[in-house]
């Protein structure tokens, strides 16, 4: 036995107590157990543990109830702790979820905008040199439009973010959301040079929209834009559109993504 605890790098002890359990319980005695004891003499008794709770629930804190009970005000706050009131909030209602979202699709819209610079050459995290860096690559414009009541999005990566370009996005846009069938309300979006333009606001207008903006970034919209770390590897315009599109987001011919939909994406 001593040889078989030395190569375990056990103690014998631990071996024979191993060994015990391997012939009262067989392979199932050898899993781990809780070192939980099995019983606490001096825990607290469970009547004294629901005037605690009372006395809690009442805003009563864990100094003013271990006077009133005469405890240590360790054990009153070791209770209040496995009871999961130990603070304040705690206490409270857990309010139910408030979700900013419309009933049907095509009631808002969000749209915004992700700057992303080019580059030509894989990055530092490819090759650990940061000497050598895309200069004067370019940027690229990834204009995101999702629905608010259905989180369908659409998704075009574009050449810059002129007045021009945005109502081009607005107008193919909705015309998708229309070939899904769904008849587009209103519009949201920040501040943002292009959505403050003449043009988008006439663009509006010629589409029977309402135009709303936000003095910051679009909350549907900011979350499905892309994040700004496509792979360490991806060197080509082309493969950082792949990385870089949501993971719902399909193939569009010409110009960048739209969404690649179930047979009714506005069903749900």
């Amino acid at each position: 036995m001593g040889e078989a605890a030395e190569a375990a790098g056990i103690s014998e002890r631990a071996a024979y107590k191993w060994l015990a359990r391997y012939d009262q319980d067989g392979e199932a005695g050898l899993i781990d157990r809780s070192s939980r004891p099995y019983s606490v003499p001096v825990r607290v008794p469970e009547d004294r543990v629901s005037v605690i709770a009372g006395l809690r629930r009442v805003r009563m804190t864990g100094v003013q109830i271990a006077e009133a009970l005469s405890m240590p005000a360790s054990t009153v706050a070791t209770v209040l702790r496995r009871l999961g009131m130990g603070r304040l909030k705690d206490l409270e209602p857990e309010e139910p979820p408030n979700r900013n979202e419309r009933r049907h699709p095509g009631e808002l819209l969000h749209i915004d905008v992700k700057k992303l610079g080019r580059f030509s050459t894989p990055g530092h995290r490819a090759h650990r040199d940061r000497s050598r860096r895309s200069r004067q690559a370019g940027w690229e414009f990834v204009h995101v439009c999702v629905d608010d009541a259905t989180r369908v999005a659409y998704v075009e990566v574009l050449g810059d973010e002129k007045a021009v370009t945005a109502v081009g996005f607005l107008r193919r846009a909705v015309a998708f959301y229309r070939s899904l069938g769904v008849q587009v309300q209103r519009v949201m979006t920040d501040n943002g040079s292009p959505y403050v333009s003449y043009a988008h606001a006439a663009a509006c207008r010629a589409l029977g929209l309402r135009h709303i903006r936000t003095p910051g970034p679009t909350g549907r919209a900011r979350t499905a834009r892309p994040s700004d770390s496509s792979g360490p590897y991806s060197t080509s315009a082309s493969t950082r559109r792949f990385t870089r599109a949501p993971s719902n987001a399909g193939r569009r011919s010409g110009r960048g993504w739209s969404v690649t939909t179930s047979e009714d994406p506005m069903g749900a």
